[in-house]
């Protein structure tokens, strides 16, 4: 009876340990895996030149009329931008393609991680950088011609042409003074088909990519706050002084 009176305690005081030492490791691992996860960074979509072509292919970009030298420079310099921590949100990727008439719909916003094109509309260029093509680029004050090269997007704001969306040219010499030119994505009313069909080219901007008014505010709100932006043409001049595209060409 008295060995009965001992075992039973001593069961009931190892059944709680034992409860107390699972509990805890559960609640570690559980915590462990939460923190994990939630500080994870966001994950570009890493491709090599077969990959690039696959995807350019699968998406039927061909029929878009962007041009595949564009779009595989844009994926090379967003992959450089992503490696160096300048990409906040990897999952959308916005193209203007300079190598087509002012009067094509010349800027693609791709979303890498569901392979969509979300908006393919046009986009105006420098009135010094040419009337239908754009040919002339200049990183310099009052230039009024558009700079290539490779942006991250930054804030919106409201502006003399209402929502606009800064624009941080990422590349010294060719696009870095982007933010001091005011240089910026808005809406206006002379980017449109009308205007185009009536004299062969849209308005002009001072050096901006000013959009259409009806939709500059949901591709403003899609590619806002550390995207890639690529403003692409071949040009020879881009192409010989450019350190994004020949350091991870040279790579890959």
């Amino acid at each position: 009876m008295k060995l009965k009176q001992v075992i039973k305690p001593l069961i009931f005081i190892i059944t709680i340990c034992l409860f107390v030492f699972l509990f805890t490791n559960f609640t570690n691992l559980t915590t462990a895996g939460t923190s994990t996860a939630a500080t994870q960074p966001a994950t570009a979509v890493k491709t090599d030149s077969v990959q690039r072509e696959s995807l350019y292919d699968m998406m039927r970009l061909d029929t878009t009329g962007l041009s595949r030298e564009a779009f595989d420079n844009a994926m090379v310099g967003y992959e450089h931008l992503q490696e160096n921590g300048r990409i906040k949100n990897p999952d959308v990727l916005s193209i203007i393609d300079f190598s087509l008439p002012s009067t094509k719909k010349r800027l693609f916003v791709i979303d890498l991680k569901n392979k969509l094109l979300l908006f393919n509309t046009l986009v105006s260029h420098g009135r010094n950088s040419g009337k239908d093509i754009a040919n002339a680029f200049s990183n310099k004050m009052n230039s009024f011609k558009s700079s290539l090269g490779f942006y991250v997007t930054g804030d919106t704001y409201n502006g003399e042409h209402g929502y606009s969306l800064r624009l941080e040219g990422e590349e010294a010499g060719i696009n870095d003074n982007a933010l001091s030119r005011g240089i910026v994505m808005h809406s206006a009313n002379y980017v449109n088909d009308n205007l185009g069909k009536l004299q062969g080219y849209i308005g002009r901007s001072l050096g901006c990519p000013a959009i259409p008014e009806n939709v500059h505010r949901k591709v403003i709100s899609s590619i806002r706050n550390g995207t890639c932006l690529f403003l692409y043409s071949p040009d020879k001049y881009y192409s010989a002084h450019t350190k994004i595209l020949v350091k991870d060409s040279t790579a890959s």
